[in-house]
């Protein structure tokens, strides 16, 4: 998969792209990170991209030229998706569409926002981490490179991981326990100590349900409501 960054700040991404999940896969060829610096598509030679807005008010805006010209020297994949509180929100319906389309861009705003001709005629439409304001995209366009990246086949090595984290369903994910069997006096649920694999699946099902009807009761209105069999297991564990 190769995704494009376009950013006033390129070097933001350099220690970003060499760790972790992501790290691993730039390192195995799996992810490819292509960071443009908007300022080469600047048309003068202090490298301006921003000035101020026509009609007059506060802060400064991103100009058109210089964007324009980053991008199309770039030819980067599509869709090309402004970062921007205006955008479709991101989560992991949205992470798991990009990871199937193959590449994309991300083009990060700053200042009091860009040019609108940059969303009008530039950009296929716009992301947004949520209802809060970033000094820039550049945080925002991390986010969605590390939760589209770590679904790339084989980069998390076990495929599981991916499938039975939060969202994947439209639950929260389960509680996790490692050793000890006891810390402080709290102890591991008795039913993950028991080798009853099918026991242990029905428990973790239980307890995203739970977790979800206490802490995300929205999920569960969007899922259509708790079904039957759902009912039942939340009470075959005593968590109705």
């Amino acid at each position: 998969m190769r995704v494009d960054v376009f950013t006033i700040f390129p070097s933001m991404f350099e220690v970003f792209l060499g760790y972790g999940v992501i790290g691993r896969a730039v390192g195995q060829g799996r992810l490819e990170v292509r960071v443009h610096d908007l300022r080469a598509g600047a048309g003068d030679p202090h490298r301006s991209v921003d000035d101020s807005p026509f009609g007059g008010g506060a802060g400064m805006v991103m100009m058109p030229e210089p964007l324009f010209n980053s991008v199309e020297q770039a030819s980067p994949p599509r869709p090309l998706f402004l970062l921007g509180p205006a955008g479709r929100q991101f989560d992991q319906v949205v992470a798991q569409e990009l990871v199937s389309g193959g590449g994309f861009s991300l083009l990060c705003g700053r200042y009091e926002g860009v040019d609108q001709r940059v969303r009008d005629h530039l950009v296929d439409g716009e992301l947004s981490l949520g209802d809060f304001v970033l000094a820039g995209g550049e945080v925002g366009a991390m986010a969605v490179i590390e939760a589209v990246g770590r679904l790339i086949p084989g980069v998390l090595g076990n495929e599981m991981s991916a499938a039975d984290e939060s969202f994947s369903d439209g639950l929260l994910e389960y509680p996790h326990y490692t050793r000890p069997a006891e810390f402080r006096g709290w102890t591991v649920p008795e039913v993950l100590r028991s080798g009853d694999h099918g026991r242990v699946d029905r428990w973790r099902k239980a307890q995203s349900l739970a977790r979800t009807v206490a802490m995300r009761p929205d999920l569960i209105d969007a899922r259509g409501g708790l079904t039957d069999a759902e009912q039942e297991l939340l009470e075959e564990f005593g968590l109705a």
